[in-house]
């Protein structure tokens, strides 16, 4: 296991749950990134054909849509038939008077509580850390236990385009803000640990005119800048790249950025199944 650039990481609600770690088990943390987080769908196809299945997911964002889906025991073709049914991002999202933000999410979360069969993290098939960016205090958090429609927004809501959210009395904007990979909130609690990063940066863009595109240009750079971290403290990076050219809301890239994601784990999958094959054979020639 990678050191920790975060010590003494302990997280309300899943020591209890996770008791005593298993000898083998494996994390996934999905980042953020807007429909490109699609592409965890895809991840999540790619793990099912080589076997493997997460015993705890962490969610920034759109990964935190990803993880709580999938927590909740939804599988890959449930989760995209959930937005395969939306036909635009108003279908999600609702103006609001722009003083700290031009749109709130609160559709989504009545949305999100429909497709879930349980209100709370705690309640989830495994566990699952939801995380998000204190405001207030200008700290990163992650949530185990509360309601997940709350805390999913929470950590959805990019400033200036989302309104922030206000959870016991505190104000919450996007996980991506200070930790868009959330790798450091489940480190500790697994043997091996994917990252999977939905948000490569597009470097050929071209500026236009508008709040909106330069509040999220602004984000993704942000976010570029501090996945660093916590890319070091993954075992396996996954990074479609081809996702780097689509636009932040786009629904109608649901199945090319499912199939991208699918794609890319697949290669890392079998790079890694192939260097542990060339080890085994190193090693027993070694004998």
């Amino acid at each position: 296991m990678k050191a920790l650039s975060i010590a003494n990481i302990k997280i309300d609600g899943l020591l209890e749950r996770l008791n005593m770690r298993r000898s083998s088990s494996v994390g996934v943390a999905f980042s953020g990134g807007g429909t490109r987080g699609f592409s965890h769908i895809g991840a999540l196809l790619a793990f099912e054909r080589f076997g493997i299945k997460p015993d705890i997911v962490a969610g920034v964002s759109a990964g935190s849509i990803a993880a709580v889906l999938y927590a909740a025991g939804l599988s890959p073709l449930e989760m995209r038939q959930c937005f395969a049914e939306a036909s635009n991002m108003a279908d999600f999202r609702e103006w609001t008077v722009p003083k700290d933000g031009i749109f709130k999410l609160t559709k989504f979360g009545r949305i999100l509580e429909s497709w879930l069969p349980v209100k709370n993290l705690e309640d989830l098939s495994i566990p699952c850390v939801v995380c998000a960016t204190n405001l207030d205090r200008g700290t990163q958090v992650a949530w185990a236990k509360g309601e997940i429609s709350q805390r999913v927004v929470a950590s959805c809501s990019i400033p200036i385009v989302f309104k922030p959210v206000v959870i016991n009395g505190s104000h919450y904007v996007d996980g991506g803000v200070l930790h868009n990979l959330p790798a450091w909130a489940i480190r500790d609690y697994c043997d091996v640990l994917y990252g999977i990063n939905c948000s490569p940066v597009n470097q050929n863009y071209q500026y236009k005119d508008s709040l909106i595109d330069v509040a999220l240009r602004s984000y993704h750079l942000m976010a570029k800048a501090n996945l660093i971290p916590d890319i070091r403290l993954c075992d396996y990076v996954i990074t479609p790249r081809e996702l780097s050219t689509y636009k932040t809301f786009d629904l109608s890239a649901l199945d090319q950025a499912i199939k991208i994601g699918y794609e890319a784990t697949c290669r890392v999958l079998e790079a890694a199944l192939n260097n542990k094959n060339q080890s085994s054979r190193f090693i027993r020639k070694s004998k």
